[in-house]
């Protein structure tokens, strides 16, 4: 009877475990999501710094879970935005080996969106001998990512991104598409509602490149950036 007892406390507090940390979790995309898209870029750099500390406390709190370390790599990156090259270069660095950190402890954490993150910082990070860019390796992590989640949002946003910027807009196309008919997951629905609406747009700018065959490297990279 003891023993019935103390593993029904243990489910119990399993449950209550799962429950707090994806509630923080949630609350954590929400406000990045809401920096991302709604603060002026000049006030992003203080909004990232406070939520990147309360996500560093979540770590800390949760330390063999997947999904804080994972948004604790996506501030850093986020982050690296705002600062100076070399600082920049040094957070996604730390953003990349955190990403690496959280897919070891599950290879698919938020349903792949640690590969599509992984993949879309060697796709755009300087390659070496100034960073770590490289374009294989990103379309490597990218198609992993779809297989883990073939008809999630980011992975098939990203991946057309990817295929837009080295001149397949045909391709990029299909992806787009899929984009945005994936549904919206109940845990992120801010960000995945804003993503949407870039693959609208994205999808548009794909059809026309399409249609006009432009192969300009510059203008693939210009039109797809943020």
């Amino acid at each position: 009877m003891k023993k019935l007892f103390f593993v029904v406390i243990l489910l119990l507090s399993s449950q209550c475990f799962a429950r707090d940390l994806n509630d923080a979790l949630q609350n954590i995309e929400s406000e990045w999501a809401s920096v991302y898209y709604n603060t002026p870029k000049s006030e992003q750099g203080p909004a990232y710094i406070q939520l990147l500390e309360k996500t560093e406390r979540l770590v800390r709190q949760y330390p063999n879970a997947a999904e804080p370390i994972f948004w604790q790599a996506v501030l850093k990156a986020s982050y690296a935005d705002q600062q100076d090259a070399f600082s920049a270069l040094h957070g996604i660095n730390e953003a990349r080996d955190l990403l690496l950190k959280a897919i070891k402890i599950n290879p698919k954490t938020m349903a792949g969106s640690a590969y599509v993150t992984l993949g879309t910082l060697y796709s755009m990070a300087p390659a070496w001998p100034v960073s770590f860019g490289d374009d294989d390796a990103a379309q490597h992590l990218l198609e992993t990512a779809l297989k883990i989640n073939p008809d999630g949002i980011d992975a098939n946003y990203f991946y057309g991104e990817f295929l837009l910027r080295h001149n397949r807009a045909v391709d990029a196309v299909i992806y787009f598409e899929k984009a945005c008919a994936a549904p919206v997951r109940t845990e992120q629905p801010y960000a995945d509602n804003q993503l949407k609406e870039e693959a609208r747009l994205a999808l548009k700018n794909a059809q026309e490149r399409k249609i006009s065959g432009e192969k300009t490297l510059f203008l693939s990279f210009f039109n797809s950036a943020p």
